[in-house]
């Protein structure tokens, strides 16, 4: 495997810097959950069930925000849409530990609202300043960062809640998404390429990319995030039940080295794979991983299959919607993606909780896995739909002139 992709695409011009901006600005993004979930438990002193009310609200805040934020980026730019949205999260942030529990529940679904589009967007910069051919280098490259950032910003989370408390944690956390935020005002990278930009301002309808195919795709990206997040807990709840959570940790440090290996390779592969072959292909291989249930290093061993799957899996889903939308709707797309993300992490949870308390965390395992299988199984037949790849649109005066003619 040589390195040499990874360095020739690292030599285009700002690349570096969006990648160590993206890095570092999602570490806060990535604590918020755990601190608001932290601040509930121990800071209002309530139950996780309402730490669990309150992380849902913020999280659908975010579902429903996430193609907003996408769709006013693509019509006003970055920096306007990034200016409201730090200083949303700066108010909320520095505000959330004097609030009360009902306050903070319905302050939490606005600021999910509201939440820092620092994924999509850096997503969005990488399509327009990465050439056609190097991007599917460079998302896997950016899935190996996501995978570093969520390593570091649940841990500092805790970190933070055990050693300093509500308070300063969570004012550290709005310094934190206020300088992510500023930091890509200042920098402001092209959500357009060089010569998108030179394109005229064109009007794309949704039904010219919201296809039934593009439909598949966020089924698809869901069921990524379901079948991770129910292993995530299901490794934990055997670990729990061997009596060995002190070597949680490591454990999952170990799951995402594998997902790191595997996103090194793919990126460097001549050819890549399609998302539904990979994604039902980790499903199908996490299946069984509950069989090696006991002696947590066998559970982790049985991990590596699926887990080297994880990051070229995800960054494929990314390397797709920017294949298949149009630069000009490529924001909104890249929220709806987020969504998806979203929305099967928070489904799967639930989910797989009361699987791990009734059957088992083994169980758990295979579900998840199960379902990912399934949704790529219906998916199929609409695949053949998807949106013809990425062309430039029409202009809005052309389009007016052939319904005329």
């Amino acid at each position: 495997m040589s390195i040499e992709p990874y360095r020739r695409l690292l030599r285009l011009p700002g690349l570096r810097t969006l990648l160590l901006v993206g890095l570092l600005a999602r570490v806060p993004s990535t604590a918020m959950g755990m601190a608001l979930t932290l601040h509930v438990v121990h800071g209002l002193g309530l139950g996780f069930g309402r730490a669990g009310l309150a992380t849902a609200a913020c999280t659908v805040g975010m579902a429903v925000g996430s193609p907003l934020s996408g769709r006013f980026v693509d019509r006003h730019g970055l920096r306007p849409v990034l200016a409201v949205t730090t200083a949303a999260q700066a108010v909320f942030w520095s505000c959330a530990w004097a609030l009360p529990y009902p306050v903070l529940v319905v302050a939490g679904a606005v600021a999910g609202l509201l939440a820092l589009p620092v994924f999509s967007v850096i997503r969005q910069c990488l399509a327009a300043m990465v050439p056609l051919e190097q991007r599917r280098l460079g998302f896997s490259l950016d899935s190996m960062l996501v995978e570093l950032s969520y390593m570091a910003g649940p841990a500092l989370a805790v970190a933070g809640m055990t050693t300093l408390g509500s308070g300063p944690t969570l004012g550290f956390l709005a310094a934190g998404l206020t300088v992510a935020g500023l930091t890509l005002i200042v920098l402001n990278p092209p959500v357009r390429s060089a010569a998108e930009r030179e394109e005229p301002v064109a009007r794309v309808p949704r039904r010219q990319w919201l296809t039934p195919g593009f439909v598949a795709l966020l089924g698809i990206a869901a069921s990524a995030t379901f079948v991770l997040t129910a292993s995530e807990l299901a490794l934990v709840g055997t670990m729990k039940q061997a009596g060995e959570t002190e070597w949680v940790g490591l454990a999952v440090g170990i799951w995402c080295a594998y997902s790191l290996l595997g996103g090194f390779v793919y990126g460097g592969l001549s050819r890549g794979a399609s998302p539904l072959v990979l994604i039902a292909s980790m499903g199908l291989l996490t299946v069984p991983v509950g069989l090696a249930g006991g002696d947590w290093r066998w559970l982790v061993l049985a991990l590596l299959p699926a887990g080297v799957l994880c990051a070229p899996a995800l960054s494929s889903t990314v390397d797709a919607v920017s294949r298949w939308v149009p630069a000009a709707a490529r924001g909104e797309a890249m929220g709806f993606h987020g969504t998806a993300l979203l929305v099967g992490g928070a489904a799967s949870a639930p989910l797989a909780g009361l699987i791990i308390d009734s059957h088992g965390p083994g169980w758990a395992f295979a579900v998840a896995g199960a379902v990912s299988v399934a949704v790529a199984v219906v998916a199929l037949p609409f695949w053949r739909r998807r949106p013809r790849p990425a062309q430039r649109p029409v202009p809005a005066e052309a389009q007016e002139k052939v319904a005329a003619g």
